[in-house]
């Protein structure tokens, strides 16, 4: 029983590797392929021309690289990290430069040329190992119809029928050399994939050393902003009230001594810039940390914000879990500037709100997406809403696409790592 098991484990094992090898063989050819186009690009790049189009390959360079993470992950059942520096909306040529001559990208690359040299050979292994094994069995059933000067040769010439008895004991020869060398071919080929495709760990720590400066340099800049803003609306609000208030208290004042009947309407006017001061105070203090965030958590507040917004808008937020209070104070506000900004400048008809949770690694990230059908064609601008988004996602090391087509739609996507 025990042996019949340990041999279903073994024939699992060796079909999974050999269709692992079968997916990555062909892939090997496309990866042989691209090789000519890169030289071509290299080419282009030494001449000058090639600048320009550098970050559409580069980009397509991460997305073959990705569909192997995948692929290698899948068949060693774990995930295979990557980390790419980001790719900007409009590069420059030092863009351009920095993301060509990034170790990420000269790991892709490397893994490019050993795939296209290694990943064939070994799917032709693969898939030959089996076909062998079929072949010496049929050997003794049609050696003999060979011509005669045209003998069968399965590894050594069949003919006679000694030799043509001898074939099952190659077809078992080939069996246990299938059974060996395709799952090892396939644990090479993938831990190949994992070592190049991979970050190494140095780099995985430099890059997080990077991240935890830039993001506390980017928190330290969010609440330099946050702080500014702040003194900028008392300034131009509750204290500007605040000191009518005042002045209205001592025309009362002095009305009392010299026109009693002046005193009363000064006073009713005194009260109403009160109320106007205590109410910009309570809009400064929503804006620090929106109170309906506690009594109604962060979905209840997007949906009031969503029913605020004077562009028709939709709201999905059926995948949306809780997460730490800073994390959703921060999504309340991307959201109101996203939904600003389209009511502002996009001349949309339509808007579209998706925010969700998914366990990424060992935490979670909430993602959320804002669509619109307006012009299209956002940009970020020093002092804009979307420089304010990117502020406030980079303090928590999240992230920020924008995709805005001229002529629509357009797309945001922030995702926020939850810790």
């Amino acid at each position: 029983m025990l042996g019949s098991m340990s041999t279903i484990g073994i024939l699992r094992r060796w079909w999974r590797a050999t269709l692992f090898l079968v997916v990555e063989g062909v892939a090997g050819f496309v990866s042989l392929a691209l090789l000519p186009v890169g030289v071509l690009l290299v080419v282009f790049i030494v001449i000058g021309p090639g600048w320009l189009v550098a970050p559409l390959a580069v980009r397509m360079l991460r997305w073959w690289a990705g569909l192997a993470r995948t692929r290698t992950g899948r068949f060693l059942g774990e995930s295979v990290s990557q980390s790419y520096p980001m790719i900007p909306a409009d590069p420059t040529f030092t863009d351009a430069r920095r993301l060509l001559t990034a170790s990420s990208t000269r790991r892709d690359a490397w893994w490019v040329l050993l795939h296209a040299l290694l990943a064939p050979i070994a799917g032709v292994l693969a898939v030959g190992l089996p076909l062998a094994v079929v072949n010496s069995l049929l050997v003794p059933a049609y050696w003999s119809a060979m011509p005669p000067g045209e003998p069968v040769s399965n590894p050594f010439p069949v003919t006679s029928w000694w030799t043509a008895a001898a074939m099952p004991v190659v077809a078992a020869l080939y069996a246990t050399l299938a059974l060996w060398l395709v799952p090892a071919m396939a644990r090479g080929v993938a831990g190949l994939a994992r070592r190049l495709l991979a970050p190494a760990r140095e780099a995985e720590l430099a890059a997080r050393v990077s991240a935890l400066t830039e993001s506390r340099a980017a928190a330290l800049d969010a609440h330099a902003a946050e702080l500014r803003r702040i003194e900028r609306d008392l300034h131009d609000g509750a204290q500007n009230r605040l000191v009518g208030v005042v002045m209205m208290l001592g025309l009362a004042e002095r009305s009392l001594t010299t026109n009693p009947d002046q005193a009363l309407p000064q006073l009713a006017r005194a009260q109403e810039a009160a109320a106007d001061a205590l109410a910009s105070l309570r809009t400064v203090v929503h804006d620090i940390y929106p109170p309906i965030l506690d009594e109604l958590g962060l979905d209840g507040a997007l949906s009031a914000l969503a029913g605020r917004c004077a562009v028709p808008c939709v709201l999905d937020a059926d995948g949306l879990a809780r997460v730490p209070a800073a994390v959703e104070s921060a999504a309340y506000f991307v959201v109101a500037e996203a939904l600003t900004n389209v009511v502002k400048h996009s001349g949309a008809a339509r808007v579209a709100v998706t925010a969700r949770t998914a366990v990424a690694g060992a935490g979670q990230v909430l993602t959320i997406e804002v669509v619109d059908d307006g012009d299209g064609g956002a940009r970020e601008r020093d002092g804009g809403g979307l420089v304010g988004i990117r502020r406030r996602a980079r303090a928590f090391e999240g992230t920020v696409n924008l995709n805005s087509p001229v002529g629509g739609p357009t797309t945001l996507r922030v995702e926020l790592p939850c810790g």
